[in-house]
């Protein structure tokens, strides 16, 4: 993780939730009570956010102690304990809807990026994120993403020339074909740069290969037509299948042959790992 990134992060974050301070407890809860509190795995499913988790902790209350017990990237399973926190009980409170944010949604992006893992883990395609992401959460979330086994793409839109179906309706309108949007890109791209095309048929396929394009991605087809496309290319241009990945379809995916599988699923809708904060009442005590 970008470790400026992520301070920017946790302090949007922060200041979103407690930056107008915490009520509740500083209404109910002794200023001087002190306690420890651990967080619960109540589901299974891969860990991240372990880190991100700390250090909202200690951005709320320099003065608490928090101790990971398991490292992100690694299977976890109900009853777990992943990380201990003591100190004073309302620092603990104040940021503990923060913390679970955090650690719920990026671990949730990891168990769900296991799950493609697993259902292609004999094939050599790749499972890959995409940029449909929580706006200001990106880092994060590819992060997570990584923790789950995957690879990442494109971070930004200045990573590659990715010409997609909106680019080529643009460009067609202007009377451009796909060969010459294509040289077009490849002429004009930032040296060592690579240039890949969305393509909708086997046949786009072969004609974005011939005009120089070095990876293709095969758009919304089916896994007859992907297999086709795929037999289809020289060997250095590199294939990209995505649109409508599941976990239903992605193993039929992997089976033709393509490099990568971008799933856009991993980060727009994963389902939140269950993740608790329990205090432990006989650790309270008043100083």
């Amino acid at each position: 993780m970008n470790r400026d990134d992520t301070n920017t992060i946790i302090d949007l974050a922060l200041a979103e939730d407690t930056g107008h301070g915490d009520v509740t407890s500083q209404t109910l809860i002794p200023s001087n009570l002190q306690g420890k509190a651990y967080m619960l795995i109540k589901a299974g499913g891969v860990l991240a956010g372990g880190e991100v988790a700390k250090e909202v902790f200690l951005k709320v209350d320099p003065s608490l102690k928090v101790t990971l017990l398991i490292i992100d990237g690694a299977n976890v399973k109900p009853g777990d304990i992943i990380a201990t926190v003591s100190g004073n009980v309302t620092g603990i409170l104040k940021a503990e809807r923060v913390v679970l944010n955090f650690l719920q949604r990026l671990s949730g992006i990891a168990s769900q990026t296991a799950l493609y893992i697993a259902e292609t883990n004999d094939c050599k395609a790749r499972i890959v994120d995409t940029r449909k992401t929580t706006p200001g959460l990106r880092t994060l979330e590819k992060y997570a993403v990584r923790m789950g086994g995957g690879q990442n793409h494109r971070l930004h839109m200045g990573d590659a020339i990715l010409i997609k179906d909106t680019h080529l309706a643009v460009l067609r309108a202007l009377g451009m074909t796909l060969k010459d949007i294509v040289i077009k890109a490849k002429e004009e791209a930032p040296r060592g740069m690579t240039v890949e095309v969305e393509v909708a048929t086997p046949q786009e396929a072969c004609e974005a290969a011939e005009a120089g394009a070095d990876m293709i991605m095969l758009d919304n087809m089916d896994p007859e037509e992907m297999k086709c496309a795929v037999s289809s290319l020289p060997d250095n241009v590199k294939t990209e299948a995505s649109g409508g990945i599941t976990l239903k379809n992605v193993r039929a995916a992997a089976m033709t042959g393509v490099d990568i599988i971008s799933i856009g699923a991993l980060t727009h809708s994963p389902m939140a790992l269950d993740i608790s904060l329990e205090l432990e009442p006989e650790t309270l005590k008043l100083f």
